[in-house]
């Protein structure tokens, strides 16, 4: 083996550590919706191994999954070559993982942001696309605490406003 295969055989091999250890969910869809890789986050939050969904179809594996408003979603990805985008505040989660942080989460579950790209292959279309998952919880449950003190701060204006307009 030559040294500039070797090196490339390196590079492949740490770019597919770095895939499998990102703290983000990777999902490879193709057309069918069928799974084709699935990282080391997907595997930790879902409790399944790659080799157990590989080839399965997202809708089977998660039921949860409104099926035509997904497809919807990924059409333009692979038809126009653009990226989609799914957020928290439209849709708390897409795969409804359970929050990994139970004793300091005050969330069940897993809030997430999804990028939906699309893979395009050597010939010019697009047969897989990639989703990724982002774990959003703590911004999302920030937030929501957020929101309740701006409420209870206004209900106490109001009262305090009332109280003034009595006396």
């Amino acid at each position: 083996m030559t040294d500039e295969a070797l090196n490339d055989l390196t590079e492949f091999h740490w770019m597919m550590d770095m895939l499998q250890t990102v703290d983000v969910g990777l999902v490879v869809l193709n057309r069918e919706f069928q799974i084709n890789l699935w990282n080391g986050f997907m595997e930790s939050h879902s409790g399944l191994l790659p080799s157990q969904v590989r080839g399965k179809s997202l809708f089977t594996l998660f039921p949860e999954v409104n099926e035509s408003w997904f497809r919807n979603k990924a059409r333009p990805v692979f038809e126009l070559k653009n990226r989609a985008f799914i957020i928290w505040e439209q849709r708390p989660y897409l795969l409804k993982f359970p929050n990994y942080r139970p004793i300091t989460g005050t969330e069940d579950f897993m809030y997430q942001n999804i990028t939906l790209s699309p893979l395009i292959s050597t010939t010019g279309k697009v047969d897989n696309i990639c989703m990724m998952i982002y774990d959003v919880t703590d911004v999302a449950v920030g937030k929501k605490v957020l929101e309740s003190a701006q409420v209870t701060l206004s209900e106490l204006n109001e009262k305090v406003a009332e109280r003034k307009r009595l006396a």
